[in-house]
C-alpha cells in the first residue's frame, strides 16, 4: 500500500499579498508531495473561497501536484457551497477537505451544514445531480486528542463513522507530538469498522509563540520531551528550530516504521524547514 506524504499551505494574511503564498509553492516545486492542501486560513472563507481557489489551481497547473482546496462549511449556505463547488471543479480542483470550521465569535451559522459530514453528503448528492464524470474526492479531518467542542474520545470516533459513510474517504489528523496518542487514536478507529486511510498531521515547531498559541487554541498536549525542547532552547530561535525540525524528523521515521497510512506535513508556509523534513524523510515512503 502506498503511503502518502503531503503538504499543507495557507493563505496570506490580509496585510501580506498572495505573492508570499505563491513564492512558498515555488520553494516546495521540486518535492512533488501525493498532494498539497490549501487552507482558508483562521476566520474562515471570508471572500467566498476565492483566494483558496486561487491557490489552489496554482498547485495543480504550476507545480503539477493534486491540490486539495479546504472547504469550512458552518458558514455556507446551500447555494454558497455549490457555487463553490462549481467554481473548483471549472479550476480543475477535485478534491475537497470538507470541514466544518472554527466558530466566528459574533457571526451566526448559515445553519445549511452543522457538521463536515453534511457538507460531505451534500458533494455526494452535488455529483449525483450534475453527473459529468468530474466527481469531487472527499477528504475530512480527525483529532487523535478528540476535538475541543466534543465530549469525548467515543463522541468523535462516532462523528468519524459518520463522516466516512458520508462519502470521506481520507482522513487527516490534526498536528500532535505524541506518537503513542496517535497509535492509540488509529486502534479506536479500526475497531470502529473505520477503514480508510489516516494520514498523521505533523508540524514542526520553528518558534515559541507559534506552538504557544496552537496549544492554546487546540488543546494539544506537550510530552516532557518536548517540553523539555522548549524549556532549553525557547529564547534561541535558531536553535529552537533546528530542535524541532529533528523532533518531526523523529516523529516521522517513528510513524512510518510502524506503517502509517501517510504524513501530512503542516508546513506553515516555512519552506527551509519543509526540506530539510523532506530531505530526511522521503526515502522512508
Amino acid at each position: 500500500m502506498h503511503t502518502y506524504f503531503s503538504l499543507e499551505v495557507f493563505p496570506p494574511r490580509k496585510t501580506m499579498g498572495v505573492d508570499t503564498v505563491y513564492r512558498t509553492l515555488d520553494g516546495l516545486r521540486g518535492l512533488k508531495p501525493d498532494f498539497i492542501s490549501v487552507t482558508c486560513g483562521a476566520a474562515g472563507s471570508a471572500d467566498s473561497g476565492s483566494t483558496t481557489i486561487a491557490i489552489a489551481e496554482r498547485v495543480r497547473t504550476v507545480c503539477g501536484v493534486e491540490a486539495a482546496a479546504h472547504m469550512p462549511c458552518l458558514y455556507l449556505s446551500k447555494e454558497k457551497a455549490e457555487d463553490m463547488l462549481c467554481r473548483l471543479r471549472d479550476a480543475g480542483i477535485t478534491t475537497v477537505l470538507a470541514l466544518r470550521g472554527d466558530r466566528i465569535p459574533g457571526k451566526e451559522p448559515a445553519g445549511s451544514f452543522t457538521h463536515a459530514s453534511d457538507l460531505a453528503s451534500f458533494i455526494r448528492d452535488f455529483d449525483e445531480r450534475r453527473n459529468n464524470g468530474k466527481r469531487f474526492t472527499v477528504f475530512g479531518a480527525c483529532y487523535p486528542e478528540s476535538h475541543p467542542e466534543s465530549p469525548g474520545i467515543v463522541a468523535d470516533i462516532l462523528g468519524l463513522k459518520t463522516k466516512v459513510d458520508a462519502g470521506v474517504s481520507r482522513l487527516i489528523s490534526q498536528l500532535f507530538f505524541d506518537n503513542e496518542l496517535f497509535c492509540r487514536f488509529i486502534e479506536r478507529v479500526r475497531l470502529a469498522g473505520i477503514t480508510v486511510p489516516v494520514e498523521a498531521g505533523i508540524m514542526p515547531v520553528i518558534n515559541k509563540e507559534q506552538i504557544e498559541h496552537i496549544t492554546a487554541v487546540s488543546g494539544v498536549v506537550l510530552p516532557v520531551k518536548f517540553r523539555r525542547i522548549l524549556d532549553r532552547y525557547g529564547d534561541s530561535p535558531d536553535s529552537l528550530r533546528d530542535a524541532g525540525i529533528a523532533y518531526a524528523v523523529d516523529q516521522i521515521a517513528d510513524l512510518a516504521a510502524r506503517g502509517t497510512d501517510g504524513i501530512h506535513l503542516y508546513t506553515m508556509n516555512n519552506t527551509y524547514a519543509v526540506g530539510r523534513i523532506n530531505e530526511a524523510v522521503r526515502s522512508l515512503f
